[in-house]
């Protein structure tokens, strides 16, 4: 081989191995990154200090999602926990139905109180989804849980498979309902009609992806946790100042 057929052939080789290297570094950065983290992720974040218990977020959401006026059906509620000074723990719906002791706690055994709000969790391993025999629920790509009315059969499956107790059904329709972080305002980047209302900014609402996200930034400065961890179903609602005694 002369000098240049040996010259020619040294380069080709170096240029399909060096081209070779590339292709594989760009398919195992392609396969490291699952396909939804390259788009939205849905969550919220709520801050139990800061929950007054007004009831304006529940109103706002009844409003919104046409949620029917009845008090038994809601797509978020604010439960009012009152800790007595003997260790009981009395719990309360506020503004829909009493789900708590039925008796009133005298102020004098009251060693503190506070509010949670409570919604969908809009979980990462939902088992509404799971148990859906027609796939009437399903989880969009932002993580969001929906309901498709016009598949829904009104089994109730996903209903009592809820760990979170945030689904009914729907009197009218006959379909499952629940919270969907206002899916129709927030695909369109406005905040939920209960971020929105909050006069205490108790409820934070961002894309979990995005670093400068109000979500991520409440998480960063502040120790969440979630309910029920120990389910596994991975919820995107995160809480700060959460009590233990909360369930």
């Amino acid at each position: 081989m002369n000098r240049r057929g040996f010259l020619h052939s040294f380069w080709s080789y170096l240029l399909s191995f060096v081209g070779a290297r590339w292709v594989m570094r760009a398919e195992r950065a392609t396969a490291s990154v699952a396909p939804e983290e390259n788009g939205k992720l849905f969550g919220m974040g709520i801050q139990v200090d800061k929950c007054i218990g007004c009831g304006l977020c529940m109103q706002a959401c009844k409003s919104e999602n046409d949620v029917p006026a009845e008090p038994f059906y809601f797509r978020t509620w604010v439960e009012q926990y009152v800790v007595k000074k003997d260790g009981e723990v009395a719990v309360n719906s506020i503004g829909t139905y009493r789900i708590g002791s039925p008796e009133d706690v005298s102020e004098k055994d009251v060693l503190r109180s506070y509010f949670v709000p409570k919604l969908c969790n809009q979980c990462e391993n939902p088992p509404c989804v799971q148990v859906c025999p027609v796939r009437a629920t399903f989880k969009t790509s932002e993580g969001v849980i929906l309901v498709d009315d016009t598949r829904c059969i009104g089994c109730r499956y996903c209903i009592q498979a809820c760990p979170y107790g945030a689904r009914y059904l729907h009197p009218v329709k006959h379909t499952a309902d629940k919270c969907t972080f206002c899916y129709h305002r927030t695909s369109r980047g406005l905040l939920p009609a209960c971020v929105e209302v909050c006069p205490t900014q108790a409820r934070v609402f961002g894309d979990v992806h995005r670093m400068a996200s109000p979500l991520n930034r409440l998480k960063r400065m502040s120790k969440v946790h979630v309910l029920k961890d120990h389910l596994n179903t991975e919820p995107k609602v995160f809480y700060t100042n959460l009590d233990g005694g909360v369930r």
